[in-house]
């Protein structure tokens, strides 16, 4: 079958078998795991997934693709196809046999983020990720305070996750090509959160609040929750901008706010 990548689906296919190679060797193959593919394209990393007999699970929301995926892999029975978009797709219905899942997956990056997001609502039932995105998004998502590309995506996935940038993709490796850098990320949801959230929608809340303008201080972007005296109590400089405050500290703004409200 001949595939032509549809742009409003993101389609760009991994063909680069280095870099395949490269992520098998990271991500630690078992044949008692339970795999779950997002985006399965072609099907570059669900052959050699299905290789070590790994019970797997795909997530495909073009119709040609999930024609060819079962064409092409059905006779494996440890392989389900899932015709469907994984951003309205409920993850945790998968784990129906005790074992956490390993989600791998080329994301399209018009809606990495927000399916990123999405995972994070089943996150007791992952045990790792690991993602192809914009290498952007992945110096996003690893940023330190004080880093430009520190933000509420490095903030909420950091507190969910530990986060590890692998490695890069060169635009080169896939078919068609992207304009853009690409790079492999893993993230891992904590055991315990590294910090002690009493409202964890609030504190998305404070995150966003923070940084949706960026240049002002946290004494400005912050005015309607806290007082500059009240930020300054906690041992936070009231004149420091978002970027430059760090998890455990947005933690204790938002803990305040919350015991402001009761």
């Amino acid at each position: 079958m001949t595939h032509k990548a549809r742009k409003r689906f993101g389609q760009n296919f991994l063909q680069d078998h280095n870099i395949i190679s490269n992520i098998l060797s990271y991500i630690q193959l078992s044949n008692e795991q339970h795999w779950v593919e997002i985006g399965p394209g072609m099907g570059a990393l669900t052959g050699p997934l299905l290789q070590e007999n790994v019970k797997l699970d795909v997530i495909e929301l073009d119709r040609d693709l999930v024609r060819y995926l079962s064409d092409r892999f059905g006779q494996h029975q440890n392989l389900t196809i899932h015709s469907a978009d994984a951003l309205n797709f409920d993850f945790s219905t998968l784990a129906t046999d005790e074992k956490k899942l390993r989600i791998i997956g080329n994301l399209p990056y018009n809606i990495s983020t927000p399916l990123m997001f999405h995972l994070l609502e089943s996150f007791d039932c992952i045990e790792d990720m690991h993602f192809m995105l914009q290498k952007e998004v992945v110096d996003r998502i690893c940023a330190e305070p004080g880093s430009k590309r520190y933000g509420r995506l490095s903030i909420m996935m950091q507190y969910y996750c530990e986060t590890e940038f692998l490695f890069e993709v060169p635009p080169e490796s896939f078919s068609p090509p992207p304009k853009v850098m690409s790079a492999i990320v893993r993230l891992a949801p904590h055991p315990q959160a590294p910090v002690e959230v009493n409202d964890i929608k609030q504190f998305n809340e404070l995150v966003t609040q923070a940084f949706s303008q960026r240049r002002k201080t946290i004494r400005n972007s912050l005015s309607k929750l806290l007082s500059a005296e009240q930020i300054a109590a906690i041992g936070i400089d009231p004149s420091q901008r978002a970027e430059t405050i760090s998890l455990a500290e947005f933690a204790e703004l938002s803990n305040a706010v919350t015991e402001n409200k009761r």
